[in-house]
């Protein structure tokens, strides 16, 4: 089994990685799709990060420190369970071509779309600047202000391709024959979470398509001819005839 690998730490933290990721693992087809989704949770992060300065010049304005408090949790606890809670479930399905991990990604992230639309609102005392925080905070800041509003429009922005990207997954997933029932199948029979049960599949099914090439019409049609024209040499006894 490979050596975890994400996130990538230095040497003298005394923590290792908790998780491994290698994009080559996952068929080619669908390379682009995850990576484009794992830049979308790197955007996330450094939005929450952004946001974390603005709600920072926002206290120092006077906007008190609840936001900038609120701020702090987001980065702390969204940025590790945004990664496990829905990235993770989207690279295994694509990966494995799990109907489970399809479906858990869609529940996740149809949450995260929420979420982000209300940070892209911004209610004052959520920890979030967004629109209604920096427009009603200009006529006491205008720099404070200024400051929030990058984070701002980065959390519109997460919002319109949190949706795109939860559409284009949806469109890809239903295009390949996937379903709630099929999803309902993988949990009951536990193969959503086990690698053994994946990989005897898949060797069923290579073992299947294997013995349909070899027991195919025209490979018994010539196996029966050989067996037509392979009879014995006849044998002639000439002293008899003498």
């Amino acid at each position: 089994m490979a050596e975890n690998n994400f996130p990538p730490l230095p040497g003298f933290i005394p923590l290792k990685p908790c998780f491994y990721q290698n994009f080559d693992e996952i068929p080619e087809q669908h390379q682009s799709m995850c990576k484009k989704l794992y830049h979308l949770w790197i955007f996330h992060c450094v939005t929450l990060a952004v946001n974390l300065v603005g709600c920072m010049a926002w206290m120092f304005a006077g906007g008190g420190v609840t936001n900038f408090g609120m701020a702090l949790m987001w980065v702390i606890l969204f940025t590790p369970c945004s990664y496990v809670c829905w990235f993770r479930p989207i690279y295994k399905a694509f990966m494995t071509d799990s109907s489970f991990n399809f479906m858990a990604f869609f529940f996740v992230f149809m949450a995260q779309v929420f979420i982000s639309v209300i940070q892209a609102i911004g209610i004052p005392g959520w920890g979030v600047c967004g629109w209604l925080g920096t427009i009603t905070f200009f006529g006491t800041s205008i720099f404070a202000s200024i400051i929030m509003l990058i984070p701002t429009l980065m959390f519109t922005a997460m919002a319109c391709f949190s949706f795109i990207a939860l559409t284009q997954v949806h469109n890809f997933y239903r295009g390949s024959g996937g379903s709630m029932s099929k999803a309902q199948e993988e949990w009951t029979s536990g193969a959503w979470k086990s690698p053994v049960v994946q990989q005897a599949a898949q060797q069923a099914a290579l073992g299947a398509m294997t013995g349909a090439m070899q027991g195919s019409p025209t490979t018994q049609h010539a196996t029966a001819g050989e067996q037509q024209y392979s009879h014995a040499p006849p044998s002639y006894d000439y002293d008899n005839q003498m």
